[in-house]
């Protein structure tokens, strides 16, 4: 029992829910020493199981008369959504004059209960009151641990509220009373850093629009339309230009009557056109052989069978 207690305490902070399994362990072998039974409830809080430590404190409570408790368990109330029964138990504690630890303790459960409920107004006068009754960043001075940790609530609750510039002067304000960075503030401005490095990283220089010559703009779209201008072909002349004198000089070619111009047949006569215009129209019968390497078919040759032209 003594080495899983022993084991419990030495994983509490690095592996909340290793240490949680030796403090129960060593429950079940001594349920009714108060020590154990204290050992399962921190465990379980730290792990994030609130019912067993609210449970197991209690118990703790009881076997041992001892009530230092009182911030956790409002804690694990609220942690259990029910931030009017954590409030209840604080105001308990509050009456009977607790310690400076504890108080702080209890402070920040019940701004953090009042923050629940949506009453975000009365949670900043119970931090700005624990702090002394309103605060000023410039005036933090050199604060121990509990004035620390009721300053970063305070600071989160601002931020939380919209004041985002007035949570940032209390965060700087923090950041430098806290060296040793107990508060965790620190990491706020490295990662405010880091974002800032990668915006320099991907984005480019700025450039002002308005230190833009119109001038050497405007001399710039001038000099691409003379290149453009230089590299068109040159126009024909007035007396260059084709017209019905110029059509008339066309190359013609007569077939079946009918005349064609500016007609380019290649190596085809215009026999052999006349020719296959006959076939289409019924007047000589087809060839016995084609040359498919031709535009046209010839015409039927000397050797070609005769027949008997078609009759209507």
């Amino acid at each position: 029992m003594a080495r899983h207690l022993v084991a419990a305490g030495g994983l509490l902070d690095d592996e909340p829910e290793l240490a949680l399994e030796h403090a129960r362990a060593a429950r079940d072998r001594a349920s009714r020493i108060a020590a154990v039974r204290e050992a399962v409830g921190v465990a379980a809080y730290h792990a994030g199981d609130y019912a067993e430590a609210a449970r197991e404190l209690r118990a703790y409570a009881r076997m041992s008369g001892d009530d230092s408790y009182r911030a956790v368990l409002a804690d694990c109330e609220r942690a259990l959504g029910r931030p009017e029964n954590a409030l209840r138990l604080v105001q308990e504690a509050l009456t009977t004059e607790p310690g400076e630890e504890e108080l702080v303790e209890l402070h920040l459960v019940e701004a953090g209960a009042r923050q629940d409920l949506g009453e975000t107004a009365a949670a900043a006068l119970v931090l700005e009151a624990a702090l002394g009754g309103r605060p000023t960043p410039a005036g933090f001075g050199h604060p121990d641990l509990g004035q620390l940790r009721l300053a970063t609530a305070y600071a989160e609750l601002l931020d939380a509220r919209g004041e985002e510039e007035l949570a940032g002067d209390w965060f700087a304000a923090i950041a430098a009373a806290d060296p040793d960075d107990l508060t965790g503030v620190a990491a706020l401005f490295a990662d405010e850093d880091e974002e800032a490095d990668e915006s320099e990283a991907t984005d480019g220089p700025d450039v002002d629009d308005s230190t833009v010559d119109e001038g050497v703009v405007e001399e710039q779209i001038a000099q691409e339309e003379a290149v453009a201008q230089e590299d068109a072909p040159a126009a024909p002349a007035d007396g260059d230009q084709p017209g019905a004198d110029d059509a008339a000089q066309l190359p013609t070619a007569e077939i079946g009557g009918v005349e064609f111009a500016d007609v380019d047949f290649g190596d085809v006569s215009a026999d052999d056109i006349e020719a296959e215009v006959a076939e289409l129209l019924g007047e000589t019968p087809p060839p016995v052989e084609r040359d498919h390497t031709r535009l046209f078919q010839e015409a039927p040759g000397q050797d070609a069978p005769e027949q008997e032209p078609p009759t209507d």
